[in-house]
């Protein structure tokens, strides 16, 4: 009787070493596959989002072009002589373009995206700075007043504009 036993335990010793190894072999190839899986969807949708991802930053990059006060207000002339109709007209038109842009950051980082917004925001407190100033009292001299800041000191796009170049080329 025992060495029966012992010749069943002899049996069965390989057996589940055999079995342990298949189990572990199975469960490593399986999660490699998995992972395998993975990384090949991974690298599609890399594929797929890379023009829509480089399409929103060449969009907000002409976003920051077309809102640089100097650009902005040789596109924009004023309807009337009136510094305040102005001024909004201007606000109105990068507020538009922003808007019309919204979607696209989506496709862009969230940081990338708040600079872009502070961007615009600080190019309307630009406007609305000048526009407050004592000799600014028709839209001409509104434009010029602008103009004559932004000879003196960078736009606040440009600044976005950077920061953009320098995330588009981090993707490559």
């Amino acid at each position: 009787m025992e060495t029966k036993l012992i010749d069943a335990l002899l049996y069965a010793i390989p057996a589940v070493i055999t079995g342990l190894v298949a189990y572990y072999f199975f469960k490593e190839h399986t999660k490699h596959e998995n992972g395998r899986r993975r990384f090949l969807l991974k690298k599609d949708m890399q594929v797929n989002a890379m023009p829509l991802r480089l399409q929103a930053y060449e969009r907000m990059a002409i976003f920051l072009e077309r809102i640089t006060p100097s650009k902005l207000i040789v596109r924009v002339t004023p309807t009337s002589s009136n510094k305040d109709d102005y001024e909004s007209l201007l606000i109105a038109s990068i507020e538009q373009e922003f808007e019309h842009n919204l979607s696209q950051q989506i496709y862009i980082t969230d940081e990338c995206w708040n600079i872009i917004s502070a961007a615009k925001n600080a190019t309307i407190q630009l406007i609305r700075k000048a526009s407050l100033l004592e000799k600014t009292d028709t839209a001409d001299k509104l434009r010029e007043v602008v103009l004559t800041e932004m000879m003196e000191k960078r736009a606040p796009s440009d600044a976005a504009l950077s920061y953009i170049k320098q995330e588009v080329s981090a993707m490559w």
